[in-house]
């Protein structure tokens, strides 16, 4: 200003003092205006300065020495105000204002530069916040016109070249031309080397080509461009140390950068490391910052981020008091306003589809309401929001039944649509949202017009889905259930017929990874099944194909059994029903095997080979780090696909068949990925027939596979009601074994053993006896509810006649695959036997076990002589303590309570004396050669009871994880009654060299309870079961 006052120490006396002057003042004084400006210059009130200024301003018109700086501090307070609140017609004033400055700065004014990027300046804000391209392409040009006034050597043009990058690199992320791009980076290099080491600017330069360079991996797939953008981001961060301006900035950037490169190659490092970046960010953003709010958002979605891929309910309740903080942040008025409310209600709505808390799902659509207010029409994101608020009112009316919600979404899902004109690339999800809407409505009441609608739609999205596009299973489906539920209401024919030509295209889908890929081929196999449609059998190889192809793309981590659960449920057990009617019988068993213990199948069938082929040479391993890099990135891909998102899809799909093409020309490696044959499979039958207990709500059948003639299909006379009916009675009785009256509970057991002799067991025998001779080994390989019954223990339970364990010698499996792994695996050299035997009798907070030390003693004195001998017990049988024993031995003895957890099976465990050794913990370790475990403790063959078929449970965890023959209980252990069993069973173990020899420890088995059947309680007597080999 004309006139400058020095600043006392004391500034509130200062500010008495100007308000003074400016009083004394008079109205016409030709010096007003500078002491207008003066008082807003040092006012802490910035409404109150902006008014001063916008006075001061009033007093300098057109001609006026001081106007051009008067303009300048009016749109510098205006700016402040817009950045703390986020009041767009603040910015509108700016961008009027800097618009009058210019014009005060005509060709060849020292200060036109400045004015032109000030100008452009705040039309790229408004961009920002109002997406009006012609605003952006002027920004642009007024940036090249500084440039050109900024040449090389003027002390300015770094800034001209990085402003003029940002707008261009904004207009190349809105029209996505790669020149733009190229241009923005160049712009950035030059930038660059004008902030050489020392300069202020440098950290800013090397992130801003950071980001460029990020933006040109996602259009090149680069892997090189995009590990040098997170170098360049480390170097930004280096050159900010702590208290640096910049720091926060840096620490941003190189975690987003970090969670960019994880979401493309699932390195939970990647992950961890964003989150505690994204935290010191968060503690230099303190209360009352101005980017406090931005890191709050960005700690909150990589939080939620971390919880869909490891299921950690704290990292999702954080990121939604995150998202709170953030909101409040952004008050009403405020232009960042919308996006928190679409975030806070997005996690909210996350939380109940995992929890069911209505409430959350209540907030979630007040907060889409929200939103959607504050994007009115014009908005770039109103069509975003209308499906959201859309889809949480589906979800609300699918909990509550209020057909008001249903017609608001409808109506909300037509208004996204008339956003989405011919030619757009998401027209296709917004016809295929509201055609699904008005199913929903149809099938409430059944108006006519609803569904012919629907089918219309479902029709028009099907064209924008051409094949090899992402969403084309989810379009044939839904159009051919409109097209079959509209047959069931009028009965045309021309409906069903053309119903099932959509359905038969889905076999046609060559790579189908996605939750929606899988929901459709169900909706094939249900149709076909309900119509008794030629086409069944060809819908489940088409939907086990498709569950192949999920699996696929999972990692081997627990965390994804849900998915596995969610996609399997009975599919593998109503296919083999499907083709034992069709006569299909070698298709029965592929097909069973395809679709059973999928979680445990995925371990075996794709960590075991890969492991093999990380060892394999330098192309082995390399094409195993590209498999394993393409299957994270489809699985995101396929989790969270969107219509724009398809092209990528296909991409990664046709690499993702590339490598495993690769990969089977290696030698070994010709079947990587494929499920065996039935000749394959015949192999497990090599020292005995297998015999498959099938349940369907279809039909209940057995089919016995021997190693040299086709299989043999024995028909059960019983139901899959009976058999679940059968199988909760016994488990209902099992819980209360031995606390109970013993007559009544002997008449139970027997009663439920009768039952599984006449409907399953005897059927089966008397085609055995024409098989092979009595005394002879079986394996039973049950599903269903079948796998919680004793089929070992079938029997008529009468004098005179035999019972099943008096014709032949009863042992498990899961699935046949596994019975081969383990006949395949080499035993280790006899010399290097090592023994260990775990005993914990006084675990914390649980019963004590009193003959746990009877038990291991009797194991040390028959084993010390024979093997390596170790005993670990007491206070040493710690859970770390076993798991270090665990690692180098190939023979266990473990005596403990066994914990089954039937909600969360991976946490099924062996009670420590510090805590739990969990399923978890077991398929994490890497075992060397082992042969044999006696699992001395409870229901360690019981798993989760929604879905048995799985066998998640600790005998299995064993199992697959190398023991090759395993002793497991199915349900509680007398543990005096172990003591027995296990001191007779170990001397049959032994051979007749004095050699463990873990292919003896069924018949060991065998003879130890029949021996002590005159000793032990009939529930005792057949508690434990032997599995594998």
């Amino acid at each position: 200003m004309s006139q400058v006052l020095s600043l006392p120490s004391d500034i509130a006396d200062h500010v008495d003092e100007c308000r003074a002057a400016l009083q004394r003042c008079p109205a016409d004084h030709p010096d007003r205006a500078t002491f207008l400006s003066n008082l807003a210059d040092i006012l802490s009130d910035l409404d109150e300065a902006i008014e001063l200024y916008r006075a001061a301003l009033e007093l300098c018109p057109p001609g006026h020495d001081d106007r051009s700086i008067t303009i300048k501090d009016l749109s510098i307070s205006l700016q402040n105000r817009f950045n703390q609140l986020g009041i767009l017609s603040d910015l509108d004033e700016v961008i009027d204002l800097h618009r009058a400055a210019l014009e005060l700065r005509p060709l060849g004014h020292s200060f036109r530069a400045s004015a032109l990027g000030n100008l452009a300046d705040s039309l790229y804000n408004r961009f920002k916040q109002r997406g009006v391209l012609s605003e952006l392409d002027e920004a642009i040009e007024l940036h090249r016109d500084a440039l050109e006034l900024r040449p090389p050597g003027h002390e300015d043009r770094h800034i001209s070249l990085t402003n003029l990058a940002i707008s261009i690199r904004a207009r190349y992320e809105q029209r996505g031309v790669p020149s733009d791009l190229d241009e923005a980076i160049g712009l950035y290099q030059g930038a660059l080397e004008l902030r050489p080491l020392g300069h202020s600017g440098r950290p800013m330069s090397l992130s801003n080509l950071a980001n460029s360079l990020l933006g040109r991996f996602e259009l090149q797939g680069s892997l090189s461009d995009l590990d040098e953008v997170i170098e360049l981001h480390r170097a930004a961060l280096d050159l900010c140390p702590p208290n640096h301006d910049g720091r926060s900035l840096s620490l941003n950037n190189l975690a987003i950068t970090l969670l960019y490169r994880f979401e493309q190659q699932g390195v939970l490092a990647d992950l961890d490391g964003a989150i505690e970046l994204h935290r010191d960010a968060l503690e230099l953003h303190f209360p009352g910052h101005s980017l406090r709010s931005s890191s709050l958002i960005n700690l909150a979605n990589s939080l939620q981020a971390r919880f869909e891929q490891l299921g950690i309910f704290s990292d999702l309740d954080e990121a939604i008091d995150l998202n709170r903080a953030a909101l409040e942040l952004h008050p009403t008025g405020h232009y960042d306003r919308p996006m928190s409310l679409n975030n806070l209600a997005g996690c909210l709505h996350d939380r109940f589809e995992q929890l069911g808390i209505l409430s959350d799902l209540d907030e979630a659509v007040e907060l889409y309401r929200a939103a959607l207010d504050l994007r009115p029409p014009g908005h770039s994101d109103r069509p975003s929001t209308l499906n959201n608020l859309a889809i949480s009112l589906l979800s609300r009316f699918e909990q509550r039944g209020v057909m008001s919600d249903l017609d608001e979404a409808i109506e909300l899902h037509r208004a996204a649509l008339e956003l989405h004109p011919p030619g757009h690339s998401r027209r296709a999800m917004f016809l295929a949202n509201l055609a699904s809407s008005l199913n929903d409505r149809f099938e409430q009441r059944g108006v006519p017009s609803d569904l012919d609608e629907a089918v219309k739609l479902h029709r028009a999205a099907l064209e924008l889905r051409p094949p090899g596009h992402s969403h084309r299973s989810s379009s044939l489906s839904s159009l051919a259930d409109g097209l079959q539920e509209r047959f069931q209401h009028l009965g045309l024919s021309p409906d069903l017929d053309e119903a099932f030509g959509f359905y038969l295209q889905l076999s046609q889908v060559s790579h189908a990874g996605s939750r929606g890929d899988l929901k459709a081929a169900k909706s094939w196999v249900t149709s076909a099944e309900q119509h008794h449609h030629s086409s069944a059998l060809m819908a489940y190889q088409t939907t086990l194909r498709f569950l192949d192809q999920r699996v696929a793309a999972l990692s081997s981590s627990s965390r994804h059994f849900d998915v596995v659960k969610e996609a399997v449920s009975c599919l593998a057990m109503d296919a083999f029903s499907c083709s034992v009617r069709r006569g299909s019988l070698m298709t029965a068993v592929e097909l069973l095997e395809q679709g059973r213990a999928v979680f445990w199948t995925h371990l075996a069938r794709y960590r075991m080979p890969l492991d093999e082929l990380s060892v394999s040479g330098d192309t082995g391993a390399a094409l195993a780090a590209e498999f394993k890099q393409l299957s994270f990135r489809l699985r995101n891909a396929f989790d969270d696909t969107t219509e724009d998102q398809s092209a990528e899809i296909r991409q990664l799909t046709m690499q993702w068949d590339d490598v495993i093409s690769r990969i089977r020309l290696l030698p070994d490696f010709s079947r990587f990925l494929l499920h065996p044959l039935f000749s394959d499979l015949q192999k497990a039958a090599e020292n005995g027939p297998v015999i498959i207990v099938n349940s369907s709500k279809y039909s209940c059948d057995a089919i016995i596979v021997t190693s040299a003639r086709d299989p043999i299909h024995v028909p059960l006379d019983i139901t899959q009601i009976e058999v679940s009916e059968l199988s909760f009675e016994f488990q209902s009785l099992a819980k209360n074994f031995g606390s109970s009256d013993n007559q009544l509970e002997l008449y139970e057991i027997v009663n439920t053993l009768r039952t599984l002799w006449n409907s399953v067991v005897d059927p089966v025998l008397q085609v055995l006896k024409e098989l092979i001779d009595p005394g002879s080994r079986i394996w039973w390989c049950p599903t269903a509810e079948f796998t919680l019954l004793p089929l070992h223990a079938a029997g008529p339970y009468e004098k005179k006649i035999r019972n099943v364990s008096q014709f032949y010698i009863s042992s498990y499996t899961p699935t046949l695959a596994t019975l081969i792994r383990a006949r395949q695996q080499l035993s280790p050299d006899a010399s290097k036997q090592h023994f260990v035997a775990i005993g914990q009798a006084n675990p914390g907070g649980a019963k004590e076990l009193k003959h746990v030390a009877p038990e291991l003693a009797v194991v040390a004195q028959r084993l010390a002589s024979v093997a390596s001998f170790t005993s670990l017990k007491d206070s040493d049988a710690t859970v770390q303590g076993a798991f270090d024993m665990l690692s180098h031995t190939q023979w266990l003895h473990l005596a403990c309570h066994g914990m089954p957890n039937k909600k969360e099976p991976f946490e099924s465990s062996f009670a420590m004396r510090d805590g739990p050794l969990t399923i978890r913990e077991i398929i994490r370790s890497h075992l060397q050669n082992p042969e044999f475990a006696f699992l001395s403790a409870c229901h360690t063959t019981v798993g989760d009871e929604t879905n048995p078929d799985e066998a998640i449970h600790l005998a299995a965890a064993m199992q697959f994880s190398g023991f090759r023959s395993v002793i497991g209980s199915m349900w509680t252990v007398d543990d005096d009654v172990a003591r027995q069993i296990v001191s007779v069973f170990y001397d049959h173990l032994v051979d007749d060299s004095g050699r463990l020899d873990c292919t003896r420890a069924a018949v060991a088995l065998h003879k130890a309870v029949k021996s002590l059947r005159k000793k032990i309680p009939l529930e005792q007597q057949i508690v434990f079961v032997h599995i594998g080999i």
